[in-house]
């Protein structure tokens, strides 16, 4: 068994869902891929599903019904710890976040515990429309402010978790649902003092399917910012 861990959710992303598998395996070696879909009426499930008889290290979970991204995080992070992987890396399946940089997060978790890809740290960029780019980005303008954390990016779910130096953190322990999930992910293992890396990406917007993120996370991710400032 490979050592790391990839991990993305689909939910309708059957126009998708190939070029980032070969995406992924083109720069990464040595890894698995965990793909958990919550039973998409495109039937993105079936795609991958032929595309997994022919590489075996593609793993394959699928859910009933569309049960939100916080859990299918928890779900891959418990997998990965059951079958003793020693890193999981996430990211989404829409090509918005390019693969290539897989490697890169790979090597930079033998020194750190922790690494998040950043669209606002210098270097990253985010293609997106200028009224989303206001909102993600001075969204986390706020998030940095009120918690005082040290980092630029709480809301990308291109992330690292070194499993085996994470040994007093745990997905579940997480409150938030939805979108505010990722930022108090981050919140908690700033919390308990573990090593952060951020790593400058250039976010793509997607070419094919549609944006995912209800407009309710906007203050969902607001109230949730609130409740960690005073139970802090």
């Amino acid at each position: 068994m490979n050592k790391t861990l990839i991990f993305t959710a689909t939910y309708n992303e059957v126009l998708n869902i190939k070029k980032f598998i070969d995406t992924v395996f083109k720069y990464s070696t040595k890894i698995d891929l965990l793909i958990i879909d919550d039973n998409s009426p495109d039937k993105t499930f079936n795609l991958i599903k032929k595309i997994q008889k022919k590489n075996k290290n593609i793993k394959l979970i699928k859910r009933p019904k569309k049960m939100g991204l916080d859990t299918a995080h928890k779900l891959a992070f418990n997998f990965a710890k059951k079958k003793k992987y020693l890193k999981l890396i996430t990211l989404d399946a829409d090509l918005s976040h390019n693969p290539s940089i897989i490697p890169k997060f790979i090597k930079l978790l033998d020194k750190f515990n922790f690494v998040i890809g950043s669209r606002y740290a210098k270097g990253g960029s985010c293609e997106i429309s200028f009224l989303r780019f206001i909102l993600s980005y001075f969204g986390n303008k706020f998030i940095k402010f009120l918690l005082k954390l040290p980092l630029n990016e709480f809301t990308t779910s291109f992330r690292g978790f070194n499993l085996k130096k994470l040994s007093n953190f745990d997905l579940n322990e997480i409150e938030s649902k939805g979108y505010s999930f990722f930022m108090e992910t981050v919140f908690l293992i700033n919390k308990k003092k573990y090593k952060i890396k951020e790593v400058p990406i250039k976010f793509k917007n997607r070419k094919y399917g549609v944006s995912k993120i209800p407009s309710i996370e906007i203050i969902r991710t607001f109230l949730n910012v609130i409740r960690l400032k005073l139970n802090n």
